[in-house]
């Protein structure tokens, strides 16, 4: 038995499983690994679950088979009664599901025909996310499964409040990005450049021993550690700062709101390598955070509730030269100033 099934309940379909609506310490450990990146394969086996102790008349609830979507509606849900149908999303959220064409029309019909859910329950309702009415067709449905359907809240903290008024709210129907929302998003980001970080770090130290003489390892460990530090500014500035400040950053493109990251993170770092890097060491590294910071503030795109393909495809062609010139530009000022230092 799964760890977050508490028994199974006889219905004339069969049986169905009665899910926990607490957390475990394996759900907790589950949910961090997720939130680490480590979420490729988190997801539960599709089909029909309960909570409480439902009946005929009792609701029922689709969503998505990745776990940590299934873990935050059986959470919200506590002491209510209902049905829970999961369908086959391949491990993927509702929004991006829905937008993907996997939580589609066919695939709601195919699960609530294989859950035989008209045995179950003397109605013909599904209450669906309201972010999965992308990919799913109310008119279509009916005709499919004879089941209808209700787009219900965008959360699922105002689900047990929209169950017992029966309606929505303009809150309750409002897509919004709150600071905790975002930074929840920035450990996965991290952990999934920390293979960058580390490869970019190794090249730093390679590029860094350069000079007049030749190579020189004294000379790779201090000019190293520098550019390993401007590496992790704009690292930090791309993935962090950029979610933290969004509304505050200038600029409506994240391209833009990245240089703006990465530029204000650097100016702690020059401070600080002032007395001991000369004016082109400087720019290099400036022109390292900032090109860093921007390429890295504008795949934050992916995440937000505000942005379109055809808007990021359009922001990537005009941001992207850009930022491969700025690292070029880093680059060359890097490997030269050795050289150009020495002839000063």
């Amino acid at each position: 038995m799964l760890p977050f099934v508490r028994e199974f309940v006889e219905t004339p379909a069969g049986p169905v499983p009665r899910v926990r609506t607490r957390p475990d310490w394996r759900d907790r450990f589950g949910t961090l690994r997720a939130r680490l990146g480590f979420r490729n394969d988190y997801k539960i086996v599709p089909g029909l679950y309960c909570v409480g102790r439902p009946g005929p008349d009792s609701p029922v609830l689709v969503t998505c088979n990745y776990k940590l979507t299934f873990d935050a509606l059986r959470r919200e849900l506590g002491d209510t009664d209902a049905w829970l149908l999961a369908l086959d999303t391949h491990g993927v959220n509702v929004w991006c599901a829905a937008a993907k064409g996997v939580l589609s029309t066919e695939e709601v019909a195919r699960r609530v025909r294989a859950a035989n859910l008209a045995a179950i329950v003397s109605h013909r309702v599904l209450t669906l996310p309201q972010l999965a009415a992308p990919g799913v067709s109310a008119h279509k449905l009916k005709g499919l499964c004879g089941f209808s359907v209700r787009f219900g809240p965008i959360r699922a903290g105002d689900l047990r409040a929209y169950l017992e008024r029966g309606e929505a709210d303009e809150a309750m129907r409002r897509v919004e990005f709150p600071l905790a929302e975002r930074l929840v998003l920035a450990p996965v980001e991290l952990t999934q450049r920390l293979h960058w970080l580390v490869l970019l770090c190794l090249l730093c130290f390679a590029l860094s021993g350069l000079g007049p003489e030749g190579y020189s390892l004294s000379l790779a460990l201090r000019r190293g550690l520098l550019a390993c530090a401007a590496t992790l500014t704009g690292l930090l500035a791309g993935v962090l700062l950029v979610p933290a400040l969004l509304p505050l950053l200038p600029g409506r493109a994240f391209s833009a709101k990245g240089a703006v990251a990465g530029g204000a993170a650097f100016l702690p770092l020059a401070l600080a390598a002032a007395g001991f890097a000369d004016v082109w060491e400087l720019a290099a590294l400036g022109c390292w955070t900032v090109g860093l910071g921007s390429y890295l503030g504008m795949n934050f795109t992916g995440s937000t509730p505000f942005t379109s393909p055809t808007g990021v495809e359009k922001e990537m062609r005009r941001a992207m030269p850009l930022q491969a010139a700025c690292l070029l530009a880093s680059l060359i000022l890097w490997v030269g100033a050795p050289f150009w230092g020495n002839a000063l």
